[in-house]
Protein backbone atom coordinates (compact mmCIF):
# COMPACT_ATOMS: atom_id res chain seq x y z
CA UNK A 1 0.00 0.00 0.00
CA UNK A 2 1.60 3.18 -0.81
CA UNK A 3 1.84 6.68 1.00
CA UNK A 4 -1.66 7.72 -1.49
CA UNK A 5 -3.71 4.72 0.35
CA UNK A 6 -3.76 2.98 -3.51
CA UNK A 7 -2.56 -0.42 -3.34
CA UNK A 8 0.60 -0.72 -5.75
CA UNK A 9 -0.31 -4.15 -7.62
CA UNK A 10 1.75 -4.32 -10.94
CA UNK A 11 1.23 -8.07 -11.89
CA UNK A 12 -1.72 -9.31 -14.08
CA UNK A 13 -2.43 -12.47 -15.25
CA UNK A 14 -3.40 -13.59 -18.17
CA UNK A 15 -7.17 -14.36 -16.85
CA UNK A 16 -7.04 -10.48 -16.30
CA UNK A 17 -5.83 -9.96 -19.93
CA UNK A 18 -8.47 -11.84 -21.42
CA UNK A 19 -11.18 -10.12 -19.16
CA UNK A 20 -9.52 -6.55 -20.33
CA UNK A 21 -9.64 -8.17 -24.26
CA UNK A 22 -12.93 -9.26 -23.79
CA UNK A 23 -14.22 -6.33 -22.28
CA UNK A 24 -12.59 -4.03 -25.45
CA UNK A 25 -14.18 -6.27 -28.06
CA UNK A 26 -17.88 -6.02 -26.10
CA UNK A 27 -17.37 -2.35 -26.02
CA UNK A 28 -16.52 -2.15 -29.63
CA UNK A 29 -19.54 -4.39 -30.72
CA UNK A 30 -22.31 -2.20 -28.85
CA UNK A 31 -20.80 0.96 -29.98
CA UNK A 32 -19.72 0.00 -33.50
CA UNK A 33 -23.63 -0.68 -33.91
CA UNK A 34 -24.84 2.29 -32.74
CA UNK A 35 -22.68 4.49 -34.01
CA UNK A 36 -23.27 2.85 -37.30
CA UNK A 37 -27.04 3.93 -37.55
CA UNK A 38 -25.80 7.68 -36.60
CA UNK A 39 -23.14 7.83 -39.49
CA UNK A 40 -25.44 6.09 -42.05
CA UNK A 41 -28.30 8.98 -41.60
CA UNK A 42 -28.38 9.86 -44.37
CA UNK A 43 -29.15 6.91 -46.33
CA UNK A 44 -31.45 4.96 -43.88
CA UNK A 45 -33.75 7.72 -43.80
CA UNK A 46 -33.53 8.01 -48.12
CA UNK A 47 -34.41 3.76 -47.29
CA UNK A 48 -36.76 3.47 -44.44
CA UNK A 49 -39.09 6.55 -44.68
CA UNK A 50 -41.07 8.26 -47.26
CA UNK A 51 -39.17 11.03 -48.82
CA UNK A 52 -39.67 14.18 -47.94
CA UNK A 53 -37.84 17.70 -47.69
CA UNK A 54 -34.00 16.61 -45.89
CA UNK A 55 -34.10 18.10 -42.86
CA UNK A 56 -37.45 16.43 -42.28
CA UNK A 57 -36.28 13.18 -43.12
CA UNK A 58 -33.22 13.67 -40.82
CA UNK A 59 -34.95 14.55 -38.10
CA UNK A 60 -37.25 11.16 -38.42
CA UNK A 61 -34.10 9.14 -38.20
CA UNK A 62 -32.67 10.70 -35.41
CA UNK A 63 -35.80 10.53 -33.65
CA UNK A 64 -35.19 6.50 -34.15
CA UNK A 65 -31.54 6.88 -33.31
CA UNK A 66 -33.05 8.08 -29.31
CA UNK A 67 -35.53 5.31 -29.96
CA UNK A 68 -33.11 2.43 -28.99
CA UNK A 69 -32.15 5.01 -25.90
CA UNK A 70 -35.33 4.23 -24.16
CA UNK A 71 -34.72 0.79 -23.78
CA UNK A 72 -31.25 1.35 -22.22
CA UNK A 73 -32.98 1.82 -18.65
CA UNK A 74 -35.24 -1.65 -19.04
CA UNK A 75 -32.28 -3.05 -20.36
CA UNK A 76 -29.79 -1.93 -17.74
CA UNK A 77 -32.68 -2.60 -14.77
CA UNK A 78 -32.97 -6.42 -16.35
CA UNK A 79 -29.04 -7.03 -16.97
CA UNK A 80 -27.81 -5.43 -14.10
CA UNK A 81 -30.05 -7.06 -11.44
CA UNK A 82 -29.14 -9.83 -13.53
CA UNK A 83 -25.69 -9.68 -13.36
CA UNK A 84 -25.16 -9.20 -10.09
CA UNK A 85 -27.42 -12.40 -9.03
CA UNK A 86 -25.61 -14.80 -11.51
CA UNK A 87 -22.67 -12.70 -12.47
CA UNK A 88 -21.29 -10.76 -15.06
CA UNK A 89 -19.81 -13.16 -17.48
CA UNK A 90 -22.90 -15.46 -18.01
CA UNK A 91 -24.77 -11.78 -18.29
CA UNK A 92 -22.33 -10.80 -20.85
CA UNK A 93 -22.70 -13.54 -22.85
CA UNK A 94 -26.46 -12.77 -23.50
CA UNK A 95 -25.94 -9.12 -24.21
CA UNK A 96 -23.32 -9.37 -26.86
CA UNK A 97 -24.82 -11.71 -29.02
CA UNK A 98 -27.84 -9.90 -28.71
CA UNK A 99 -26.53 -6.91 -29.68
CA UNK A 100 -24.76 -8.71 -32.94
CA UNK A 101 -27.97 -10.25 -34.15
CA UNK A 102 -30.30 -6.86 -33.22
CA UNK A 103 -27.94 -4.86 -35.84
CA UNK A 104 -27.63 -7.38 -38.73
CA UNK A 105 -30.90 -7.81 -38.70
CA UNK A 106 -30.81 -3.96 -39.80
CA UNK A 107 -28.52 -5.20 -42.70
CA UNK A 108 -31.03 -7.42 -44.03
CA UNK A 109 -34.22 -5.33 -44.09
CA UNK A 110 -36.46 -4.22 -46.98
CA UNK A 111 -37.18 -0.96 -47.14
CA UNK A 112 -40.34 1.64 -47.49
CA UNK A 113 -40.34 1.19 -51.25
CA UNK A 114 -40.62 -2.60 -50.85
CA UNK A 115 -43.06 -3.40 -47.86
CA UNK A 116 -43.72 0.47 -47.12
CA UNK A 117 -44.47 1.63 -43.41
CA UNK A 118 -43.31 -2.07 -42.17
CA UNK A 119 -39.90 -1.17 -43.02
CA UNK A 120 -39.73 1.72 -40.21
CA UNK A 121 -41.62 -0.36 -38.39
CA UNK A 122 -39.07 -3.41 -38.34
CA UNK A 123 -36.29 -0.63 -37.82
CA UNK A 124 -37.34 0.80 -34.91
CA UNK A 125 -38.04 -3.36 -33.66
CA UNK A 126 -34.31 -3.99 -34.73
CA UNK A 127 -33.31 -0.26 -32.57
CA UNK A 128 -34.99 -1.38 -29.87
CA UNK A 129 -33.41 -4.97 -29.21
CA UNK A 130 -30.33 -2.88 -29.69
CA UNK A 131 -30.62 -0.23 -26.97
CA UNK A 132 -31.98 -3.40 -24.52
CA UNK A 133 -29.07 -5.37 -25.20
CA UNK A 134 -27.10 -2.13 -24.67
CA UNK A 135 -28.11 -1.20 -21.41
CA UNK A 136 -26.60 -4.12 -19.88
CA UNK A 137 -23.45 -4.65 -21.92
CA UNK A 138 -22.13 -0.82 -21.65
CA UNK A 139 -22.00 -1.18 -17.63
CA UNK A 140 -21.76 -5.07 -17.66
CA UNK A 141 -17.98 -5.06 -19.54
CA UNK A 142 -16.46 -2.22 -17.64
CA UNK A 143 -17.62 -3.24 -14.20
CA UNK A 144 -16.29 -6.49 -15.34
CA UNK A 145 -12.59 -5.33 -16.47
CA UNK A 146 -13.02 -3.25 -13.25
CA UNK A 147 -13.11 -5.91 -10.49
CA UNK A 148 -10.46 -7.78 -12.60
CA UNK A 149 -8.09 -4.66 -12.83
CA UNK A 150 -4.93 -4.12 -10.64
CA UNK A 151 -6.48 -1.72 -8.05
CA UNK A 152 -3.50 1.14 -8.86
CA UNK A 153 -4.23 0.60 -12.49
CA UNK A 154 -8.52 0.83 -12.62
CA UNK A 155 -8.56 4.42 -14.51
CA UNK A 156 -6.27 2.77 -17.03
CA UNK A 157 -7.69 -0.46 -17.78
CA UNK A 158 -11.31 0.97 -18.08
CA UNK A 159 -10.35 3.75 -20.18
CA UNK A 160 -8.68 1.26 -22.70
CA UNK A 161 -11.69 -0.47 -22.22
CA UNK A 162 -13.54 2.74 -22.93
CA UNK A 163 -11.75 3.51 -25.83
CA UNK A 164 -12.85 1.08 -27.47
CA UNK A 165 -16.16 2.64 -27.58
CA UNK A 166 -14.88 5.14 -30.43
CA UNK A 167 -12.44 2.61 -32.70
CA UNK A 168 -16.40 1.65 -34.25
CA UNK A 169 -16.25 5.18 -35.45
CA UNK A 170 -12.83 5.02 -36.90
CA UNK A 171 -13.59 1.51 -38.52
CA UNK A 172 -17.36 1.71 -39.45
CA UNK A 173 -16.40 5.18 -41.14
CA UNK A 174 -13.26 4.13 -42.52
CA UNK A 175 -15.35 1.04 -44.05
CA UNK A 176 -18.29 3.76 -45.31
CA UNK A 177 -15.85 5.54 -46.77
CA UNK A 178 -14.14 2.60 -48.45
CA UNK A 179 -17.24 0.93 -50.11
CA UNK A 180 -18.85 4.48 -50.91
CA UNK A 181 -15.20 5.46 -52.59
CA UNK A 182 -15.08 1.90 -54.30
CA UNK A 183 -18.77 1.20 -55.63
CA UNK A 184 -21.11 3.31 -57.82
CA UNK A 185 -23.26 5.68 -55.79
CA UNK A 186 -26.28 2.97 -57.16
CA UNK A 187 -24.51 0.26 -56.12
CA UNK A 188 -23.48 1.88 -52.89
CA UNK A 189 -27.16 2.96 -51.73
CA UNK A 190 -28.87 0.07 -53.36
CA UNK A 191 -27.20 -2.80 -51.19
CA UNK A 192 -23.38 -1.33 -50.21
CA UNK A 193 -24.33 0.15 -47.35
CA UNK A 194 -25.74 -3.38 -46.13
CA UNK A 195 -22.18 -4.60 -45.56
CA UNK A 196 -21.33 -2.97 -42.29
CA UNK A 197 -24.44 -3.67 -40.72
CA UNK A 198 -24.02 -7.50 -41.81
CA UNK A 199 -20.10 -7.48 -39.79
CA UNK A 200 -21.51 -7.09 -36.76
CA UNK A 201 -22.89 -10.77 -36.33
CA UNK A 202 -19.26 -12.40 -36.66
CA UNK A 203 -17.98 -9.05 -34.32
CA UNK A 204 -20.16 -10.53 -31.77
CA UNK A 205 -19.16 -13.97 -31.92
CA UNK A 206 -15.29 -13.14 -31.60
CA UNK A 207 -16.18 -11.30 -28.22
CA UNK A 208 -18.23 -14.04 -27.26
CA UNK A 209 -15.60 -16.62 -27.78
CA UNK A 210 -13.19 -14.51 -26.05
CA UNK A 211 -15.72 -13.98 -22.71
CA UNK A 212 -16.25 -17.76 -22.82
CA UNK A 213 -12.73 -18.31 -21.72
CA UNK A 214 -12.57 -15.74 -19.03
CA UNK A 215 -14.02 -16.56 -15.36
CA UNK A 216 -16.01 -14.08 -12.37
CA UNK A 217 -13.38 -12.11 -10.46
CA UNK A 218 -12.47 -13.15 -7.09
CA UNK A 219 -14.17 -10.17 -5.41
CA UNK A 220 -17.68 -10.83 -6.70
CA UNK A 221 -17.64 -14.53 -5.93
CA UNK A 222 -16.57 -12.94 -2.39
CA UNK A 223 -19.59 -10.66 -1.98
CA UNK A 224 -22.05 -13.70 -3.78
CA UNK A 225 -20.73 -16.40 -0.95
CA UNK A 226 -22.08 -14.01 1.71
CA UNK A 227 -25.10 -11.97 0.26
CA UNK A 228 -28.59 -13.67 1.49
CA UNK A 229 -30.97 -16.02 -0.34
CA UNK A 230 -33.41 -12.93 -0.39
CA UNK A 231 -30.98 -10.95 -2.30
CA UNK A 232 -32.61 -7.89 -4.14
CA UNK A 233 -30.50 -5.86 -6.14
CA UNK A 234 -32.49 -3.94 -7.54
CA UNK A 235 -34.60 -2.57 -3.94
CA UNK A 236 -30.66 -2.58 -2.69
CA UNK A 237 -29.52 -0.27 -4.91
CA UNK A 238 -32.55 2.52 -4.56
CA UNK A 239 -32.46 2.35 -1.07
CA UNK A 240 -28.23 2.52 -0.11
CA UNK A 241 -26.83 4.35 -3.26
CA UNK A 242 -29.59 6.68 -4.21
CA UNK A 243 -27.10 9.36 -3.76
CA UNK A 244 -24.66 7.99 -6.07
CA UNK A 245 -26.65 7.16 -8.83
CA UNK A 246 -28.14 10.84 -9.04
CA UNK A 247 -24.36 11.79 -9.33
CA UNK A 248 -23.78 9.04 -11.88
CA UNK A 249 -26.46 10.52 -13.64
CA UNK A 250 -25.36 13.58 -13.95
CA UNK A 251 -21.93 13.07 -14.17
CA UNK A 252 -22.11 10.32 -17.19
CA UNK A 253 -25.28 12.41 -18.95
CA UNK A 254 -22.42 14.96 -19.76
CA UNK A 255 -19.94 12.50 -21.52
CA UNK A 256 -23.19 10.61 -23.18
CA UNK A 257 -24.03 13.96 -24.72
CA UNK A 258 -20.54 14.90 -25.34
CA UNK A 259 -19.60 11.55 -27.26
CA UNK A 260 -22.93 11.16 -29.27
CA UNK A 261 -22.51 14.75 -30.94
CA UNK A 262 -19.07 13.38 -32.09
CA UNK A 263 -19.87 10.26 -33.00
CA UNK A 264 -23.22 10.17 -34.20
CA UNK A 265 -23.59 13.75 -35.21
CA UNK A 266 -20.91 15.38 -36.67
CA UNK A 267 -20.41 13.49 -39.83
CA UNK A 268 -24.15 14.67 -41.13
CA UNK A 269 -23.59 17.54 -39.37
CA UNK A 270 -20.72 18.52 -41.39
CA UNK A 271 -22.12 18.07 -44.24
CA UNK A 272 -25.70 19.61 -44.20
CA UNK A 273 -24.18 22.74 -42.21
CA UNK A 274 -20.26 22.61 -42.82
CA UNK A 275 -20.97 21.95 -46.52
CA UNK A 276 -18.33 19.24 -47.02
CA UNK A 277 -18.89 16.43 -48.80
CA UNK A 278 -20.04 12.75 -47.30
CA UNK A 279 -15.92 11.32 -47.46
CA UNK A 280 -14.85 14.40 -45.84
CA UNK A 281 -16.97 14.30 -43.24
CA UNK A 282 -16.34 10.72 -42.86
CA UNK A 283 -12.56 11.10 -43.33
CA UNK A 284 -12.26 14.26 -40.31
CA UNK A 285 -14.65 12.36 -38.32
CA UNK A 286 -12.38 9.21 -37.97
CA UNK A 287 -9.01 11.09 -37.18
CA UNK A 288 -10.65 12.91 -34.35
CA UNK A 289 -12.09 9.89 -33.15
CA UNK A 290 -8.83 8.27 -33.78
CA UNK A 291 -7.33 10.66 -31.64
CA UNK A 292 -10.00 10.04 -29.19
CA UNK A 293 -8.94 6.15 -28.64
CA UNK A 294 -5.33 7.48 -28.14
CA UNK A 295 -6.35 10.00 -25.31
CA UNK A 296 -8.84 8.29 -23.62
CA UNK A 297 -6.47 5.75 -21.50
CA UNK A 298 -3.83 8.37 -20.98
CA UNK A 299 -5.96 10.50 -19.59
CA UNK A 300 -7.20 7.09 -17.38
CA UNK A 301 -3.51 6.82 -16.25
CA UNK A 302 -3.69 10.41 -15.14
CA UNK A 303 -6.80 9.46 -13.35
CA UNK A 304 -4.74 7.15 -11.29
CA UNK A 305 -1.98 9.62 -10.40
CA UNK A 306 -3.78 12.52 -9.60
CA UNK A 307 -7.31 11.31 -8.81
CA UNK A 308 -10.70 11.04 -10.48
CA UNK A 309 -12.05 14.56 -9.15
CA UNK A 310 -9.44 16.66 -10.78
CA UNK A 311 -10.05 15.52 -14.30
CA UNK A 312 -13.74 15.54 -14.19
CA UNK A 313 -13.16 19.37 -13.04
CA UNK A 314 -10.74 20.18 -15.33
CA UNK A 315 -12.58 18.15 -18.42
CA UNK A 316 -16.06 20.00 -17.49
CA UNK A 317 -14.33 23.29 -17.97
CA UNK A 318 -12.55 22.95 -20.93
CA UNK A 319 -15.93 21.77 -22.36
CA UNK A 320 -17.76 25.03 -21.10
CA UNK A 321 -14.72 26.79 -22.51
CA UNK A 322 -13.83 25.01 -25.59
CA UNK A 323 -17.29 23.81 -27.30
CA UNK A 324 -18.57 26.90 -28.56
CA UNK A 325 -15.41 27.79 -30.67
CA UNK A 326 -14.90 23.64 -31.78
CA UNK A 327 -17.96 23.85 -33.10
CA UNK A 328 -17.81 26.87 -34.91
CA UNK A 329 -14.60 25.19 -36.57
CA UNK A 330 -16.65 22.11 -37.41
CA UNK A 331 -18.78 24.22 -39.59
CA UNK A 332 -16.42 26.66 -41.19
CA UNK A 333 -16.81 24.78 -44.45
CA UNK A 334 -12.83 24.43 -44.41
CA UNK A 335 -11.89 20.61 -43.92
CA UNK A 336 -8.37 21.21 -42.16
CA UNK A 337 -10.34 23.65 -39.53
CA UNK A 338 -13.38 20.89 -39.25
CA UNK A 339 -10.68 18.53 -37.94
CA UNK A 340 -9.00 20.91 -35.50
CA UNK A 341 -12.35 21.90 -34.53
CA UNK A 342 -13.08 18.16 -33.85
CA UNK A 343 -9.71 17.21 -32.27
CA UNK A 344 -10.03 20.29 -29.99
CA UNK A 345 -12.92 18.56 -28.72
CA UNK A 346 -11.91 15.75 -28.81
CA UNK A 347 -9.04 16.32 -25.76
CA UNK A 348 -11.65 18.65 -23.83
CA UNK A 349 -13.93 15.14 -23.99
CA UNK A 350 -11.37 12.85 -23.05
CA UNK A 351 -10.06 14.45 -20.23
CA UNK A 352 -13.42 14.51 -18.88
CA UNK A 353 -14.04 10.93 -19.34
CA UNK A 354 -10.59 9.88 -17.90
CA UNK A 355 -12.23 10.59 -14.58
CA UNK A 356 -15.79 9.91 -15.29
CA UNK A 357 -15.83 6.41 -16.69
CA UNK A 358 -13.88 4.81 -13.99
CA UNK A 359 -16.02 7.03 -11.18
CA UNK A 360 -19.26 5.37 -12.11
CA UNK A 361 -17.94 1.88 -11.37
CA UNK A 362 -15.88 3.00 -8.52
CA UNK A 363 -18.78 4.92 -7.10
CA UNK A 364 -20.39 1.44 -5.68
CA UNK A 365 -19.88 -1.42 -4.09
CA UNK A 366 -19.59 -4.74 -5.71
CA UNK A 367 -22.67 -6.02 -4.09
CA UNK A 368 -24.89 -3.99 -6.63
CA UNK A 369 -22.19 -2.02 -8.99
CA UNK A 370 -24.10 -3.83 -12.12
CA UNK A 371 -27.22 -2.29 -11.34
CA UNK A 372 -26.94 0.70 -9.61
CA UNK A 373 -24.37 1.85 -12.12
CA UNK A 374 -26.57 0.38 -14.86
CA UNK A 375 -29.59 2.49 -14.02
CA UNK A 376 -28.16 5.58 -13.55
CA UNK A 377 -25.42 5.44 -16.74
CA UNK A 378 -28.74 4.20 -18.84
CA UNK A 379 -30.94 6.94 -18.06
CA UNK A 380 -28.03 9.43 -18.74
CA UNK A 381 -27.21 8.14 -21.98
CA UNK A 382 -31.06 7.99 -22.91
CA UNK A 383 -31.96 11.54 -21.64
CA UNK A 384 -28.38 13.41 -22.99
CA UNK A 385 -26.99 10.97 -25.16
CA UNK A 386 -29.21 9.45 -27.46
CA UNK A 387 -31.53 13.00 -27.71
CA UNK A 388 -27.94 14.64 -29.14
CA UNK A 389 -28.08 14.58 -32.88
CA UNK A 390 -32.04 15.24 -32.85
CA UNK A 391 -31.41 18.25 -30.53
CA UNK A 392 -28.65 19.05 -32.87
CA UNK A 393 -29.96 18.96 -35.79
CA UNK A 394 -33.05 20.61 -34.42
CA UNK A 395 -31.28 23.73 -32.61
CA UNK A 396 -29.55 24.16 -36.16
CA UNK A 397 -32.67 24.17 -37.97
CA UNK A 398 -34.66 26.48 -35.39
CA UNK A 399 -32.23 28.68 -34.58
CA UNK A 400 -30.31 29.54 -38.47
CA UNK A 401 -27.02 29.31 -35.63
CA UNK A 402 -24.53 27.13 -37.10
CA UNK A 403 -23.16 26.85 -33.67
CA UNK A 404 -25.97 26.16 -31.38
CA UNK A 405 -25.49 22.98 -30.72
CA UNK A 406 -21.73 24.06 -28.90
CA UNK A 407 -23.63 26.94 -26.99
CA UNK A 408 -25.76 24.19 -25.49
CA UNK A 409 -23.07 21.45 -25.05
CA UNK A 410 -20.97 24.35 -22.95
CA UNK A 411 -24.16 25.17 -20.91
CA UNK A 412 -24.54 21.91 -20.27
CA UNK A 413 -20.75 21.46 -19.08
CA UNK A 414 -20.81 24.51 -17.19
CA UNK A 415 -24.11 22.90 -15.03
CA UNK A 416 -22.09 19.79 -14.64
CA UNK A 417 -18.98 21.67 -13.21
CA UNK A 418 -21.59 23.47 -11.11
CA UNK A 419 -23.09 20.31 -9.87
CA UNK A 420 -19.67 18.69 -9.59
CA UNK A 421 -19.35 21.12 -6.36
CA UNK A 422 -22.59 21.70 -4.93
CA UNK A 423 -23.23 17.74 -4.55
CA UNK A 424 -19.69 17.54 -3.19
CA UNK A 425 -19.14 14.80 -5.22
CA UNK A 426 -16.41 12.24 -4.06
CA UNK A 427 -12.88 11.11 -4.97
CA UNK A 428 -12.78 7.45 -5.37
CA UNK A 429 -9.57 6.87 -6.18
CA UNK A 430 -8.33 3.69 -4.40
CA UNK A 431 -11.59 2.45 -3.11
CA UNK A 432 -11.54 -1.29 -2.24
CA UNK A 433 -14.34 -3.94 -2.26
Amino acid sequence: MSATGVQQDTSTTSMQKKVLVGGSIGQFVEFYDFTLYGLSAVILSQHFFPQGDKITGLLVIFATFGVAFVMRPLGGLFFGALGDKIGRRRTLTITIFLVGICTALIGVLPGFTQIGWAAPILLILARLGQGFSAGGESVGGPSFVYEHAPVNRRGLWINITLAATALPSVCAGGLILLLSTMMSDASFESWGWRIPFLLALPLSAVGLWIRSRTDESDLFKAVAKERPKEFSPIRESFQQNWVGMLQVFFVLGLTALGFYMLSAYFVTYIQTTGDLNREQALLTNALAMASYTLLLPIFGHLSDRFGRKPLLITGSALLALTSIPAFGMVTSGNLGLAYIGQTLFVIALTCYGGGCYTFFCERFSTNTRFTSAAISYNIAYAAMGGSAPFVGTWLVDATGVNTAPGFYMSVCAAIVLALTFITRLPETRGRLG
